[in-house]
C-alpha cells in the first residue's frame, strides 16, 4: 500500500465516501450510539467500501429499522453502521474493508459472520475453514453481483486495447515505454492494488500467472480502488487496474484473451462474463455457524431489491435483459442467423471446473431465467439455448460436450416449469477466452437467446 499520503487525507476521503452513500444524514447524528451488534462483515475493499454498507442499510430498512448512520472508526477502511430498531433501541453492524483474504481470516478467527470477497475462495482457505462446513457449497457461496477489473489510463492517453500478454508484460516491467504499445514515447508508470485485496488476487490470477509474470516492484500500491483511480487520473504516464465501479470517469481499455476478440468492459459484457477480466463478487457464510441476520443478508442480496442496490452502487446486477447483437461479422452461419432473428439475454451459464454440473451462480441463474420467462410479456416468446465448449483436438467431442451443457441447462429449467424451445451447440466455435484454465472455464458456457 502507498503510505505517502497523510493519514488525515485517507480518513477524509473515507468519511466523504460515506457521506455520499447516506446524503440525508445530518452531521449531528454522526456520533457513536450504544448499540447491540446484529451482524459483522469483513473482507473485500471493493465490496465493503460501498456496496456492503448499502446492502445492510437496505435490509434494515426493509425490516423497519430507521435512521441509518455510518460512522468511520479510528482504523482506516473500517466503519460502524447503526440504525434504530422498531422498538427504539439501537443496533450496529461493524464493517471492515481490508481485502478479500482478511474476510476468510476473520471467519477462521470467529470475528466476522460473513466474508466479502471479490474472488472465489481458494483451496487453502476451504481447507482451513472446513470445520465451518463446505464453503464452496451453494448454501455457503453467494454471488451478489458482478464487476469488471478495469484497465485504466489517463484521459489524454490514445491507447484503446491490449491483449492479455501485453498487459502482463506491462505490469511485469518488461514493456516500459508507451511507444512499444503504439503510443507516444514516454515511460509507463504502474499503479496496482495491495497484496491483501481480491482485486490484486484477480489480476494476478487472470493476467500475471498465466504468462508466468510477477508484478514489477516499482508499481505503486494502494489499499483503495478510489485512491488508485485518482492517482491514474492525475498521471499522464499512468496505467492501473481497479474495480470498474471506481473507474467510471476514466478511459478503460478493451482486452483480448487468446483467440477471443477484443472486448471492452460494459454492463452486457460483464453480465455475461465474456469480458476477459469480468469477476464475481461474493459473500460467504459458513453453513455450520450462521446467525439469522447473516442468512437474511445473504438471501436479501439475491432479491430484486438487493440487486437494485448492487446496480445503484456502480456494479452489474444479476438481471436478465435482452440485448440485440448487431455486429455479426465473422460469426458462424448458424450463430449469425440466430443473432439476426433473436436477442441475446444478459446471462451465461457456466459449470464447475472439469464437470457438466452447473456452478452455484448458474443454479441461481436458472431460477432467474425461469422467473423471466414466466413474465406475462414473455409468454409467447421462444427461448433458445446455445452450448459451447473449449477447444479440443476432437471437434466432434467438443460438439458433444456443448450439446450436453445445453441439455443440462434445459433440464434444470424444466424443473422450474420453464422450457427451452430450441437447443443449438457450436462446439469450440466463438471462444471468448484463451486456453488458460480460467479461459477454458469461460469458453465452456451456455448462452440464452429469446425471440
Amino acid at each position: 500500500m502507498n503510505r505517502s499520503a497523510p493519514v488525515f487525507r485517507r480518513l477524509f476521503l473515507q468519511s466523504t465516501v460515506l457521506m455520499l452513500l447516506f446524503p440525508l444524514l445530518p452531521l449531528s447524528l454522526l456520533a457513536s450510539q450504544p448499540a447491540t451488534t446484529l451482524l459483522r462483515l469483513q473482507g473485500s475493499n471493493t465490496i465493503n467500501a460501498r456496496l456492503g454498507p448499502r446492502l445492510v442499510a437496505a435490509l434494515l430498512a426493509e425490516r423497519g429499522y430507521r435512521d441509518p448512520q455510518v460512522v468511520p472508526t479510528d482504523a482506516m477502511d473500517e466503519w460502524r453502521l447503526t440504525a434504530r430498531a422498531p422498538d427504539g433501541t439501537w443496533v450496529a453492524v461493524p464493517i471492515a474493508a481490508h481485502g478479500s483474504s482478511t474476510g476468510f481470516t476473520a471467519l477462521a478467527a470467529g470475528t466476522t459472520d460473513l466474508a466479502a470477497a471479490s474472488r472465489p475462495i481458494n483451496d487453502a482457505e476451504v481447507s482451513a475453514l472446513a470445520g465451518l462446513g463446505d464453503l464452496r457449497s451453494k448454501d455457503a457461496e453467494y454471488v451478489i453481483g458482478l464487476d469488471g477489473l478495469a484497465i485504466i489510463v489517463h484521459p489524454g492517453n490514445a491507447l484503446h486495447e491490449l491483449n492479455l500478454q501485453q498487459l502482463a508484460q506491462v505490469f511485469a516491467g518488461e514493456i516500459t515505454d508507451w511507444q512499444q504499445l503504439g503510443g507516444k514515447p514516454g515511460p509507463i508508470r504502474l499503479y496496482a492494488r495491495d497484496d491483501r485485496s481480491g482485486t490484486y488476487d484477480t489480476f494476478r490470477e487472470l493476467v500475471l500467472n498465466p504468462q508466468g509474470k510477477h508484478l514489477n516492484a516499482a508499481a505503486k500500491r494502494y489499499e483503495s480502488n478510489e485512491e488508485l483511480a485518482q492517482q491514474v487520473a492525475n498521471d499522464p504516464a499512468g496505467i492501473g487496474f481497479t474495480s470498474l465501479a471506481a473507474a467510471a470517469k476514466l478511459p478503460k481499455l478493451a482486452l483480448r484473451d487468446g483467440q477471443g476478440r477484443a472486448i471492452a468492459p460494459s454492463e452486457a459484457s460483464i453480465a455475461t462474463e465474456d469480458y476477459p477480466l469480468a469477476r464475481r463478487l461474493f459473500l460467504y457464510g459458513p453453513p455450520a455457524r450462521r446467525s439469522d441476520w447473516a442468512r437474511a443478508l445473504l438471501e436479501f442480496s439475491q432479491t430484486p431489491a438487493g440487486q437494485a442496490v448492487v446496480q445503484q452502487s456502480g456494479f452489474v446486477a444479476q438481471r436478465i435483459e435482452p440485448v440485440k447483437i448487431s455486429d455479426t461479422q465473422g460469426m458462424p452461419a448458424t450463430y449469425g442467423e440466430l443473432a439476426r432473428r433473436a436477442q441475446r439475454l444478459t446471462v451465461n451459464f457456466r459449470f464447475t471446473a472439469g464437470s457438466a454440473h452447473l456452478d452455484n451462480k448458474a443454479l441461481r441463474d436458472v431460477e432467474r431465467l425461469a422467473a423471466f420467462m414466466h413474465r406475462p410479456e414473455n409468454a409467447q416468446r421462444q427461448l433458445i439455448l446455445v452450448g459451447f465448449n473449449d477447444t479440443t483436438e476432437d471437434p466432434a467431442r467438443a460438439a458433444l460436450l456443448a450439446r450436453l451443457r445445453a441439455t443440462a441447462v434445459a433440464t434444470a429449467l424444466r424443473h422450474q416449469k420453464a422450457f427451452a424451445n430450441e437447443l443449438l451447440w457450436l462446439g469450440d466455435q466463438l471462444p471468448v477466452a484463451g486456453l488458460s484454465p480460467n479461459g477454458r472455464v469461460k469458453n465452456r458456457r451456455v448462452e440464452a437467446w429469446i425471440h
